[in-house]
C-alpha cells in the first residue's frame, strides 16, 4: 500500500439547478468566499491558479491547479494539481429531483516531504481532516446558492 496516495469521494444533494451550482463552482477565486479552509485562491491565468488550503491541521497546502475540463453541459469541472499535491480532482453534477447531486472525486499524492513523513501515523488525521473540509465546503456552498 501506498500511504502517500489518497481516493477521496463526497457526494451532496444541494436545492439549486446544475447550471446555479455549475457557476457557483467554476469561480474558483472566490472559493475563499464561501469555503472557510479554501483560504486563497491566486489565478495564475485564465486556466490555472495557486491555492492555499488549511483545514483542522495546522499545516498550509498549497497546489497549483490546472484546467483539465470545463464542461458545462456534460456538469463536468476537473482539474489536474501540482505543488504539495499532485494529481487531480474533479467535480461531476447531475439533476437530482428539483435540486443538484454534486460528485466531488480526488486522486492524489502527497509530494511534500513533511506530510510524507507522517504518511502512516497521520493517514487517519489526514482523511478526517479531508472530511471536516468537505462538510465545511458542502454547508458554504449551500449559503452561497441561497445569497445569488
Amino acid at each position: 500500500m501506498d500511504w502517500n496516495h489518497y481516493r477521496f469521494h463526497s457526494e451532496w444533494d444541494l436545492p439549486a439547478a446544475p447550471a446555479a451550482v455549475y457557476a457557483a463552482l467554476e469561480r474558483a477565486e472566490d472559493y475563499p468566499l464561501w469555503w472557510p479552509q479554501v483560504r486563497q485562491v491566486t489565478p495564475l491565468d485564465e486556466r490555472s491558479g495557486v491555492i492555499r488550503i488549511r483545514s483542522a491541521l495546522p499545516y498550509d497546502i498549497t497546489v497549483t491547479a490546472r484546467e483539465a475540463r470545463r464542461d458545462p453541459e456534460a456538469g463536468v469541472l476537473e482539474i489536474s494539481l501540482s505543488g504539495d499535491l499532485v494529481g487531480w480532482a474533479r467535480w461531476t453534477l447531475d439533476p437530482a429531483g428539483s435540486g443538484t447531486r454534486a460528485r466531488y472525486d480526488q486522486e492524489v499524492r502527497v509530494a511534500t516531504a513533511l506530510l510524507r513523513r507522517f504518511a502512516v501515523l497521520g493517514r487517519p488525521f489526514f482523511r478526517a481532516n479531508h472530511a471536516l473540509m468537505m462538510r465545511a465546503g458542502r454547508r458554504g456552498l449551500l449559503g452561497r446558492l441561497e445569497a445569488v
